[in-house]
């Protein structure tokens, strides 16, 4: 028997409450709801020969950086893909080029299946955020190339509040901010206890400087929907550099350290260790003390979990960490090491920090300014890579050009108060 998942795709298993289970898991995890793992261990249990639930656990396994799980999964859901569906089949193809670090043939094969298969949702997933194919790409362009993709399916989805949201964050990311605005509304409507909608309306509400609304909204959410999912770490990092503005320091520290240390945190490596530098980071912008033991802990985190380069947008926040931590030797191997579609822009970043460590600031400030205008390559939201412009307001003021610093930020960033941080 053949069932069909929300929209409209078949899902191979004779075993109903297989099926049940696994929509389940699915829409757990494009909602960044707790229960994924369990929901999709469940439709295994009633089927242990369902392709697409191993194919779907491999997936979420690559998201938590869950090497061993991953592998198992992919080999499971391959050794049984005669049973699928030619739809599922072309999927666990495509997703087997990603899972196993195929990327641009991924991306190529993704893209095909979508041709054929429009409203295949866990294929459009692996290509649409800033963590995505696209986002993660190291292209120029490629803010515009994601509102051009989302733009393209959005029709196939309609009004599924998952796809919704996304499509908000592709407008806002090249500033569309009132029809990012209505789009999330939208996404809202349709389901306000996705964790990726909460997420993607606290960017729109930071690009147009709603600081205290933005605090306000995302301290009402956590209140009222389940907050235990993958998205919890990001979602505090949210709330504390709003908090650092406000100067909510309880509210600060309380999920801060709940959600974003590394001590207590949960959810995938590369949020704790970007989100902890740099909440970190900007708190040290703002004139506030960070103690030091802040700083070799997230120096020792980014060695533990990401200890080879070739991650541009890892690779910048873990040379932070380290300049930071007093260890700007461990720099060096950042910038030596530095590879992948972004690895040039990277290692300039990386450069720069190295002489912020070395305490060179004319250096640090030929190496940081002709990449400002091109940080979009490394990866990550707007709001992620404005520690890039801090780092260049920081550069400056330590050589003693605080109005010029006032200026820059103010031409690159026009909407969002930096009160805090070009004191």
């Amino acid at each position: 028997m053949q069932s069909k998942d929300h929209y409209g795709n078949p899902i191979s298993t004779s075993v109903t409450a297989a099926a049940d289970a696994y929509v389940d898991g699915v829409t757990r995890f494009l909602s960044a709801r707790p229960g994924i793992d369990a929901k999709l261990h469940e439709a295994l249990a009633q089927d242990p020969n369902f392709a697409m639930a191993h194919l779907a656990m491999a997936r979420y396994a690559q998201v938590l950086a869950d090497k061993h799980t991953l592998k198992h999964h992919l080999s499971l859901a391959g050794n049984r893909a005669d049973a699928a569906s030619p739809q599922e089949q072309s999927l666990i193809a495509a997703m087997t080029l990603l899972l196993t670090g195929k990327v641009p043939a991924a991306y190529a094969a993704l893209c095909h299946h979508l041709q054929d298969y429009p409203n295949d949702a866990m294929a459009a997933q692996t290509c649409v955020g800033v963590f995505g194919l696209i986002g993660f790409s190291g292209k120029r362009g490629r803010e515009a190339e994601q509102l051009a993709f989302t733009t393209q399916y959005l029709p196939h989805f309609k009004d599924d509040p998952w796809y919704l949201g996304q499509h908000a964050f592709s407008q806002c990311e090249v500033g569309q901010m009132d029809a990012a605005s209505d789009t999330i509304a939208r996404a809202l409507e349709g389901d306000a206890g996705n964790a990726h909608n909460a997420h993607v309306n606290a960017h729109i509400l930071y690009e147009q400087g709603q600081v205290r609304a933005g605090f306000g909204f995302l301290q009402d959410w956590w209140k009222g929907h389940d907050n235990r999912g993958f998205m919890a770490c990001h979602l505090s990092w949210h709330v504390g550099i709003w908090a650092i503005e406000l100067g909510e320091t309880d509210t600060m520290w309380a999920f801060v350290d709940a959600h974003v240390n590394p001590d207590s945190a949960s959810g995938p490596p590369i949020n704790i260790l970007t989100d902890y530098v740099a909440f970190l980071f900007r708190l040290f912008c703002a004139g506030r003390d960070v103690p030091q033991e802040r700083w070799a802990k997230a120096s020792d985190y980014a060695q533990e979990v990401f200890p080879n380069p070739g991650m541009a947008f890892v690779d910048v926040h873990a040379a932070v960490a380290h300049l930071m931590a007093g260890r700007g030797d461990l720099i060096t191997a950042l910038i030596e090491g530095a590879k992948g579609p972004a690895g040039d822009i990277a290692r300039d970043i990386c450069t720069g920090f190295y002489a912020m460590a070395q305490g060179n600031y004319g250096a640090a400030e030929k190496a940081l300014r002709p990449v400002l205008s091109d940080s979009e390559r490394i990866g990550g939201s707007r709001a992620q890579r404005d520690l890039l412009d801090y780092a260049y307001v920081h550069i400056l003021r330590q050589q003693g050009r605080a109005a010029e610093a006032r200026q820059i930020i103010a031409l690159r960033r026009p909407h969002i108060s930096h009160d805090a941080y070009t004191h």
